[in-house]
């Protein structure tokens, strides 16, 4: 009986071999890499280029200019007023957040939360025009309350500072609503087992780990305030000294001449200061999702 021995296959010469193929998902970000190329990209090479060019040559005058007299008052202006905008907004946000989610109304939930999302997109001349009807120097409930009498006034900043809390009220629910719901109910039951109170909970379990969304909800609300336009040119004009505004005005040609290009100046510090919100924003994100995984 021959016993036939087992037949190996010979491997493939080095080289020799097919080499796996690579792999070309990558082509479907190219749409997406254009699009940003061309709408940031673009813009972003104008305004530096503009805004380091003064009568034709390089010059760091434009800069110079942004950042002082009526341009640096706006500039702080702007980020006085964002900078009211996010905390308080983020506090009267996060405490109607709380109670719709501790709610055992589900129709409330719903309701406040679907509210929540279109009041937080609701701007601009519409927002601007509903004010001015309701507590403007004629508005509905200023002649029916008497306000006008009482020096009350919506055309200032406080006023300008009521009306952007309208929009940031409710954004401020929709960012910090589901970190509140990713809060576990056995951390809770854990800090009671241990003897906590309410209070005791709050301060070394909920809002350390609520504490970057809450952050990030402030930094948000800012960005948001700070680049309004059109509800603050609708209805407070040149009165409140705001960046966005300065930048409108220089655009329309209210600069002196060989100044062009402050607008791009200013645009610039906007987009620095936008830079680093967003820089601040990004990390506590990162980790609040980590911490309600």
């Amino acid at each position: 009986m021959t016993v036939q021995s087992p037949v190996h296959t010979a491997p493939a010469a080095a080289g020799g071999g097919s080499r796996p193929k690579k792999s070309k998902s990558w082509l479907a970000t190219v749409p997406l890499l254009a699009f940003v190329v061309l709408v940031f990209g673009v813009p972003l090479v104008i305004i530096l280029g503009g805004t380091f060019t003064r009568e034709g040559t390089l010059s760091a005058a434009n800069v110079t200019d942004s950042l002082q007299g009526a341009y640096l008052t706006a500039l702080l202006g702007s980020v006085k007023l964002s900078a009211l905008v996010a905390v308080v907004g983020a506090l009267l946000g996060t405490f109607l957040a709380q109670a719709v989610v501790t709610s055992r109304f589900r129709l409330l939930r719903e309701a406040v939360l679907t509210a929540s999302g279109v009041l937080s997109n609701f701007g601009g001349i519409p927002l601007a025009f509903a004010w001015i009807a309701t507590l403007g120097n004629s508005g509905v409930v200023t002649s029916a309350l008497g306000l006008d009498s009482a020096g009350w006034s919506l055309y200032n900043f406080w006023g300008l500072t009521l009306v952007y809390l309208y929009f940031s009220i409710p954004l401020m629910v929709v960012v910090v609503v589901p970190a509140l719901d990713g809060l576990r109910p056995q951390w809770r039951e854990a800090a009671q087992n241990n003897g906590a109170n309410t209070w005791q909970y709050w301060r070394h379990v909920g809002i350390p780990v609520l504490t970057p969304t809450l952050l990030g909800g402030v930094v948000l609300l800012f960005g948001g305030a700070f680049a309004a336009y059109a509800t603050a040119a609708a209805m407070v004009g040149g009165t409140v000294p705001l960046v966005t505004l300065q930048i409108a005005n220089a655009l329309s040609g209210n600069v002196l001449i060989g100044h062009e290009n402050v607008a791009l100046a200013l645009s610039l510090d906007m987009i620095v200061v936008a830079g680093l919100v967003m820089a601040v924003y990004l990390p506590l994100q990162r980790r609040s999702a980590r911490w309600l995984r």
